[in-house]
């Protein structure tokens, strides 16, 4: 079950991502964030009702809040770089750097939780992975060389707080229900989404968000909801070196879709990039 909610939760990111894409196209990337985090946060408490774990309120342990609240603000910081990045580059780009994350969080699992069985070849698909993304970041001409130096940097930067992430949750959640403790640390990104908002003085411009875009900002929040429901029950259930590699093959549905949307293609070196991400990926899984 919990390899198949990880097949599940891959398939919902991949569409966050168009979904978002197609939402900040002329929306502020963190007014977007803090819209959309609503819209996850609804969605988490609606799932936490239906299974009945409201009452486990009480019983959750204060380790297991800190890990909690942790991760949800690592899930913030995560979200906030992750999402200007979308709005300056291409998503069949900056989602290959997020999903470096992979590489990060594989290693602090064999670190902090000891999962080192096939070490060497969980060690050759990180290579594989970090291959693969280099090689998708495709060079381009001079005059785009600033600005392909900005959004990696805000791509890098959610790929490691999205790793921390991951590593947060999986000691937060050991004893917690994973729909409630999903809704737990949605609630402090919420939070934190709002409190730099607010910071900015980007809470204006909610009167000039254009529907269109506000439909899909809110149909990202539906599809990161459920991709999160799917992802913390399989890492409280599963292993963590094989839960994550699987939910970041979701860059299969966000580069297909990102081709048929917007019309974005890959050249013959991402192509490659791709099929090592792909590859590093798979044997990761399959030997996990």
């Amino acid at each position: 079950m919990w390899l198949l909610m990880a097949v599940l939760s891959a398939f919902f990111a991949g569409l966050t991502s168009i979904l978002a894409k197609s939402g900040i196209r002329k929306t502020d990337s963190d007014l977007a964030t803090g819209l959309r985090t609503v819209v996850v946060l609804v969605f988490s408490w609606l799932m936490v009702f239906v299974v009945g774990s409201a009452g486990q309120i009480g019983d959750i342990s204060a380790k297991s809040l800190v890990f909690l609240i942790l991760s949800g603000l690592a899930t913030g910081a995560s979200w906030i770089c992750y999402f200007k990045a979308l709005s300056m580059g291409d998503v069949n780009k900056v989602v290959p750097v997020d999903k470096s994350s992979t590489i990060l969080t594989v290693l602090l699992a064999i670190i902090i939780f000891r999962e080192t069985n096939h070490l060497a070849v969980k060690l050759i698909s990180a290579a594989l992975l970090g291959a693969g993304v280099w090689m998708m970041i495709e060079k381009k001409t001079v005059n785009q060389e600033k600005q392909d130096r900005v959004w990696i940097i805000y791509a890098a930067l959610g790929a490691v707080f999205a790793a921390l992430t991951s590593i947060l949750a999986k000691v937060g959640i050991e004893n917690v229900e994973s729909n409630l403790g999903t809704a737990i640390r949605t609630g402090v990104v919420l939070l934190m989404a709002w409190a730099i908002i607010l910071m900015k003085g980007k809470q204006k411009l909610i009167k000039i968000i254009d529907r269109k875009e506000l439909l899909f900002i809110s149909l990202s929040g539906v599809a990161t909801g459920a991709s999160w429901l799917c992802y913390y029950y399989a890492l409280q259930k599963g292993i963590v070196s094989v839960v994550v590699p699987i939910d970041k093959m979701s860059i299969l549905v966000s580069i297909a879709f990102s081709y048929f949307v917007f019309k974005e293609r890959l050249g013959k070196r991402a192509i490659l990039g791709l099929f090592l991400m792909v590859a590093g990926t798979l044997l990761m899984v399959f030997t996990g």
